[in-house]
């Protein structure tokens, strides 16, 4: 009995690993090789994307801050640059992250599921395009490294959060 309740328990977990991997994808990691790690894998948990924070001076992206939910993340990045803030409407989503990179991050563009274009940065480097692998996914958090400028970034999408009670 104990070998049949474990063999079950067995296929559920393998089930439910194997949905999550039909919906979950990475794109990046885009820029240099420098600079101290971050994540936001934890702040998802917080509800879906609501804002961004990028700072920036003429060249790079020097930091950034996003919002889960009504949450906002630890800024990461440097002090130097001005600060630009957008929010996303009530039920919007980013589907799609371009940019620029050399050594650091020098472009970032956020596309919108309502059909919004956001460019922050120099339109100068090597050039990225980010999406989901799988249909019916928004950008669900990010990743990467920072200094005094925004070094790498990754993005990490999986399915909207059905379960979100701030949004």
């Amino acid at each position: 009995m104990l070998a049949i309740a474990l063999l079950v328990l067995l296929c559920a977990s393998a089930s439910a690993n194997s949905i999550q991997s039909r919906s979950s994808s990475f794109s990046g990691e885009y820029g240099g090789g420098g600079g101290k790690r971050f994540s936001h894998s934890g702040n998802q948990l917080d509800g879906p994307i609501t804002a961004f924070r990028i700072r920036l001076n003429s060249n790079f992206i020097v930091g950034l801050q996003v919002r889960y939910g009504t949450v906002w993340s630890d800024y990461v990045g440097g002090k130097q640059g001005e600060l630009e803030e957008f929010f996303l409407h009530p039920g919007e989503s980013v589907i799609q992250v371009s940019g620029r990179y050399r050594y650091y991050v020098k472009q970032l563009i956020f596309v919108t599921d309502k059909g919004r274009y956001l460019p922050f940065g120099k339109a100068s480097g090597k050039s990225f395009n980010a999406v989901p692998l799988h249909p019916n996914t928004v950008l669900r958090f990010i990743s990467g490294r920072y200094g005094s400028l925004i070094d790498a970034i990754s993005m990490h999408w999986d399915t909207y959060p059905s379960h979100c009670n701030t949004c």
